[in-house]
């Protein structure tokens, strides 16, 4: 198959991006890792019981394909658009239109849930009332927003610093508790049978999710071509391990009594090092929520500039599309679209599950368009081609699994195709008045 872009835009001779290997790793690493620790083995653990460990390694897995195809594009074609550009070359407009929307306005849906994820355990720890959340949340989600106001290339440094700081954690929290881990708490290894393990892989989805944003600052690397599948095969094993490892430990620590309560974290740390646990779940969850916030501001701000300079949102929003430019505008309408979820959480007393579908459910119609459109850009027979048309079985069998979630991701494209059609029939009247 001819590669549809004709002249080759895999290797940039003026490419000026300036992320480097270990900025671009911590930021996939963020991206990826995110708050799923915080929730996740605990969670996973009460449905499936000692073999959720299994299910962490099926999604690991199945994650080689979709991360390895998202690593492929994003090297070959860096552009802020990022899967919507790719939609873009193989299927035309209105579906890069709905890519763009999809991620923009949906996936941007998990931003609040982030800062409130992080919320509930600060709120947890210091013993404050659930009222505090809303400010709390507020303080987690600032930072990174104005860090972004000032770049990609300083929020990457950040981003290094953060990152480093959560595995170092990791690796604490997984040594305090090796010595607590009881052999006895992994029988029976399979309590809720098949089914239990199923219900685990469709938890740990959320935790291997993400590969996606680092599309979108793909032409702020140095060397994309280079630099991009090596920080993502890094990220997956640093993820796949430290997932692994957490589950591990939750089980063999906390038994029957993993997935109690909102902060399942905090039991197995104050079951290993109950001195240093409120210190210790105070950190992690700062980190991984500044982090995750941090990487996907500077993803969903670039997209709209893209958007803006592809004629899918006002003009006006495209400064910042390129290279080494800062996305403010888009930006600010992201904190706009924030706060109106913020708005929704609140009216739903916090209710998270009211916006972690409409987030799932986008990303995986994202996911779906996008290995689609690798499909048909990569050549046939390839690895590369091989790792799409995988991975577009697997985000077929994912769109099946979140179909009654699926009606967000079906109004925002409805909303697309609306906005194709006045942008047509303004493009004829204008022409009209012309001739």
């Amino acid at each position: 198959m001819t590669d549809p872009v004709g002249e080759d835009s895999r290797v940039n001779a003026q490419h000026v991006g300036t992320l480097g290997l270990a900025q671009g790793t911590a930021l996939y690493i963020a991206s990826v890792l995110g708050t799923g620790i915080l929730v996740l083995p605990g969670l996973a653990a009460s449905v499936a019981g000692p073999a959720s460990i299994i299910s962490v390694l099926a999604v690991f897995v199945l994650s080689i394909p979709l991360a390895g195809t998202f690593a492929v594009l994003a090297a070959r074609y860096p552009d802020s658009g990022g899967v919507a550009s790719y939609v873009r070359r193989t299927m035309g407009n209105t579906f890069a239109r709905m890519t763009g929307y999809w991620f923009y306005f949906g996936v941007a849906a998990g931003m609040p849930v982030v800062a409130v994820l992080g919320a509930e355990y600060v709120v947890a720890i210091i013993g404050a009332d659930r009222t505090a959340l809303l400010i709390v949340a507020a303080v987690i989600y600032l930072p990174p927003f104005v860090l972004n106001l000032f770049g990609v290339r300083l929020a990457g440094w950040v981003q290094l610093g953060l990152t480093a700081l959560l595995i170092v954690v990791v690796i604490g929290v997984v040594a305090y508790g090796m010595p607590a881990v009881r052999p006895g708490n992994f029988q029976p290894f399979f309590p809720h049978g098949i089914t239990g393990i199923g219900q685990a892989i469709s938890l740990f989805v959320w935790a291997f999710a993400g590969w996606e944003v680092g599309t979108h600052i793909a032409a702020e690397f140095k060397n994309p071509r280079k630099v991009i599948p090596l920080a993502t095969g890094i990220a997956l094993v640093v993820v796949g391990v430290a997932y692994l490892a957490l589950q591990w430990i939750t089980v063999g620590v906390l038994g029957e009594k993993a997935g109690e309560g909102t902060v399942p974290l905090l039991a197995l740390v104050d079951a290993t090092a109950p001195k240093a646990g409120a210190v210790i779940i105070a950190s992690i969850a700062a980190i991984v929520s500044l982090g995750v916030l941090n990487a996907y501001l500077a993803a969903v701000g670039k997209l709209g500039a893209a958007l803006g300079r592809d004629g899918d949102l006002p003009q006006c929003l495209s400064p910042g599309s390129e290279a080494n430019e800062v996305p403010r505008r888009s930006l600010l309408i992201v904190l706009a679209i924030s706060v109106f979820f913020f708005g929704v959480l609140v009216a739903q007393d916090f209710n998270l599950l009211v916006l972690i579908p409409i987030h799932l459910s986008s990303m995986i119609s994202i996911y779906a368009l996008g290995m689609v459109a690798a499909v048909r850009i990569f050549d046939r027979w390839s690895f590369s081609w091989w790792l799409a048309v995988i991975a577009t079985v697997m985000t077929a069998g994912l769109l099946a699994l979140a179909w009654a979630n699926l009606y967000v991701p079906l109004g925002i494209a409805l909303v697309a195709v609306m906005v194709g059609l006045v942008k047509h029939r303004t493009l004829r009247v204008h022409g009209d008045m012309a001739g």
